[in-house]
C-alpha cells in the first residue's frame, strides 16, 4: 500500500508526499501556488468521479473524449465542515441520440456511485483516528535514524484521544 504523509515547510505550509514519488503543495488560502486541504478533498472527489466514469464514457465516446469535472461547496465555518459538495461533469454528448445520452448518463451515475471510493466515503462517513508520536523517543526506541513517516511503524501506540467520525486537527 502507498504511504502518504505531509512535511511542514513553513508557517501553515506543507508538502504532501507519497512513497511513489508524488508531491503536492498544501497551505493557506492566502498563499499562491498551493492547495488548501479542503480544495484537495474536492479535487479528490472530482478525480475519483472522473476515473470511475472513464470506462463507460470512453467506450461510448472514444479514448480521447474531453471532460471537465468541477466540484464546489462552501465551508460551514461554525462547524468546520462542508455540508454540501456539488459536482458538475462538463462533457459534449452531442454525437449521441437522446436515448443514448440518457442511457449513458445512467451508467455513468451508477459507475460513480458503485466504485468512487472518495465519494462513497464522504457519503457514508468514516472513522478518523489520530496518533501522536514523540519522534525522537520513537527513533531511540527503534534504534533507527529514519523519520517515522518514511518507514513502517505498525507498533506505535496512540498517545492522543480517539474520536469517531471527526477529524481532531
Amino acid at each position: 500500500m502507498t504511504e502518504l504523509w505531509v512535511e511542514r515547510t513553513g508557517v501553515r505550509r506543507y508538502t504532501g508526499r507519497s512513497s511513489r514519488g508524488a508531491e503536492v503543495l498544501v497551505g493557506s488560502e492566502d498563499v499562491d501556488g498551493v492547495f488548501t486541504p479542503g480544495e484537495l478533498l474536492k479535487i479528490a472527489l472530482a478525480a475519483c468521479s472522473g476515473m470511475s466514469s472513464d470506462h463507460p464514457l470512453r467506450s461510448r465516446l472514444g479514448d480521447d473524449y474531453p471532460v471537465t469535472i468541477k466540484v464546489s461547496g462552501p465551508a460551514d465555518r461554525e462547524q468546520e465542515r462542508y455540508p454540501l459538495l456539488e459536482e458538475k461533469i462538463e462533457i459534449d454528448l452531442s454525437q449521441l441520440s437522446e436515448e443514448e445520452r440518457v442511457k449513458l448518463l445512467t451508467i455513468v451515475r451508477r459507475s460513480i456511485d458503485k466504485v468512487c471510493t472518495v465519494g462513497r466515503t464522504l457519503k457514508w462517513g468514516t472513522e478518523v483516528t489520530l496518533t501522536v508520536v514523540d519522534e525522537p523517543l520513537a527513533r531511540r526506541e527503534s534504534g533507527s535514524d529514519e523519520p517515522l513517516a518514511r518507514r513502517e511503524s505498525g507498533s506505535d501506540e496512540p498517545l492522543a484521544r480517539r474520536e469517531s467520525g471527526r477529524d481532531v486537527g
